[in-house]
């Protein structure tokens, strides 16, 4: 899943994008309003992490302008003003939930994995498809009851595999939600990473789960698309 964090003091973005990194996430950082709607248009994120109080324009701002283009992206507020007249403000202009400064990480991670799951429809934190499991807490992933180890890279690529199971995943799609904006579109580097996923959580077992889509790109189907 990816990630768009809007912080303007270094120390809390470095913070917040070492955090989500380690949880597997791809972030990128802006610190401004103007370039959060800049990247906001260009990229396509899964969650949108707002800090309220940015130089110039303000999160408020960016949350507004975000609704008024039709973005539908889950927003979470993550700010030092706690008043309730600024969390009714956030919430009334299409924030989907709001966190106050300072706070504990384990509570923030819950709430960014229960919007990641509202985005997606789904009510738990494992995710499951025939004989495969992921558990998006503990991210041990599972097959067959065997336990499967995943580099940070293969574990956000069959997430996102997994919340999308028998759908069409183009190459577009998966460099849009598992990587940051520093990849480079020109590279054969999703195939590879589709091709180290395969060796680990397909070549031991009978029954083949990622597909390749000839021209298109991939699909995590139980039997071979026709």
């Amino acid at each position: 899943m990816r990630i768009l964090v809007v912080e303007d003091q270094k120390k809390m973005a470095n913070f917040i994008q070492r955090g989500l990194k380690e949880e597997k996430y791809a972030v990128d950082v802006v610190s401004d309003a103007e370039r959060a709607l800049y990247s906001a248009d260009i990229n396509e994120y899964d969650l949108i992490i707002l800090d309220v109080m940015l130089p110039g324009r303000d999160g408020f701002f960016v949350c507004r302008e975000l609704r008024k283009k039709g973005n539908k992206t889950p927003v979470l507020i993550l700010t030092a003003r706690d008043s309730t007249e600024d969390k009714v403000a956030g919430l009334d202009l299409g924030a989907d939930d709001y966190l106050t400064k300072p706070f504990i990480f384990e509570e923030f991670l819950a709430r960014v994995r229960a919007l990641l799951r509202r985005k997606h429809d789904n009510k738990t934190t494992v995710l499951q498809y025939d004989d495969l499991s992921l558990d998006q807490v503990t991210h041990k992933v599972k097959r067959a009851g065997k336990d499967i180890s995943l580099s940070t890279k293969e574990y956000a690529l069959l997430e996102y595999f997994m919340f999308r199971p028998e759908q069409v995943i183009t190459r577009t799609m998966i460099s849009e939600h598992v990587w940051n904006e520093s990849f480079d579109s020109l590279t054969n580097v999703i195939d590879v990473y589709v091709r180290y996923l395969r060796n680990k959580m397909d070549r031991t077992f009978k029954r083949q789960l990622i597909h390749t889509i000839r021209g298109t790109g991939y699909m995590l189907s139980k039997t071979p698309p026709l």
